[in-house]
């Protein structure tokens, strides 16, 4: 798709939570995710959802076709080999050094983590929010020595395809809230928003300026998020089933590059370095 305008197709039609749960559903069911009765099913729940309260309903061909599109992500990861996951580059006589010339050695006996086992989110350029990655199809060094990998972005085809800055641009997966975590947001805080505009609806990075915390259960989350969106500035207030939550630093890998002879490997940590 390079070259090319964002357009209306890379609307986000669902939320994170709701994509958390038909990951789970697919995992579970597999193949049989397909069937029309499968889809309608989903399609009923997930619209009667309080989150698509005010929005259009979810089809069960919508929900068919994102399955579909899953499917054939996990197939294009098994395709391209566990060498994309573990972010194995093939740079024959080549190292990698970061764009001040510093070599970036492994400390011995460390270990570099398998990427399989982590899910990420990916920057578009095209519209600069951040889209869930399912399969990392190539890698490449560019002119100033920034690793650039080639992902397809999930619940979309191969037309939209991008080349992403792995440091800048790849980053593990933001986290849905239940309404019983709203205490994890604080003011401050870089989260992943919804936010909606007339030509189009995707999840931004913004930062929250203020919260107006409300007294509720378990089951509905009535506070409020006043937030500022770091593309453009602009601040709304939004709700909780709006807001994706940022990774804790502390629980992730210390940086590790492997370098060798004939490839370069890349832990995890790097990619939100």
């Amino acid at each position: 798709m390079e070259g090319d305008a964002p357009t209306k197709a890379r609307q986000s039609l669902f939320s994170l939570s709701e994509i958390a749960e038909m990951e789970s559903v697919l995992e579970e069911a597999g193949e049989r995710s397909l069937e029309r009765d499968f889809c309608q099913d989903l399609a009923s729940k997930l619209s009667s959802s309080a989150i698509r309260a005010g929005k259009a309903a979810v089809t069960w061909k919508e929900v068919q076709d994102w399955f579909k599109s899953k499917l054939r992500g996990a197939q294009d990861e098994i395709d391209s080999k566990p060498l994309a996951w573990n972010l194995i580059v093939d740079l024959s006589d080549s190292t990698f050094s970061t764009p001040s010339n510093e070599s970036l050695p492994n400390p011995a006996g460390s270990k570099v983590m398998d990427l399989s086992e982590v899910a990420f989110e990916a920057k578009s350029q095209k519209d600069y929010a951040w889209y869930d990655v399912a399969s990392v199809l190539s890698y490449r060094i560019t002119h100033s020595g920034e690793l650039e990998a080639r992902v397809r972005f999930s619940g979309f085809s191969k037309d939209q395809d991008e080349w992403i800055n792995v440091r800048t641009s790849i980053r593990e997966r933001s986290i849905p809230l239940e309404p019983s975590e709203c205490h994890k947001i604080h003011v401050g805080d870089l989260t992943l928003c919804f936010q909606e505009r007339s030509h189009q609806a995707v999840y931004c990075d913004a930062h929250v300026l203020a919260i107006d915390r409300k007294e509720h259960d378990a089951s509905s989350c009535t506070c409020l998020f006043l937030v500022r969106y770091d593309q453009d500035d602009s601040e709304e207030e939004v709700d909780l089933s709006r807001i994706c939550s940022r990774p804790l630093p502390e629980k992730m890998e210390p940086p590790q590059v492997n370098v060798k002879p004939d490839a370069l490997s890349i832990s995890a940590r790097s990619l939100w370095e």
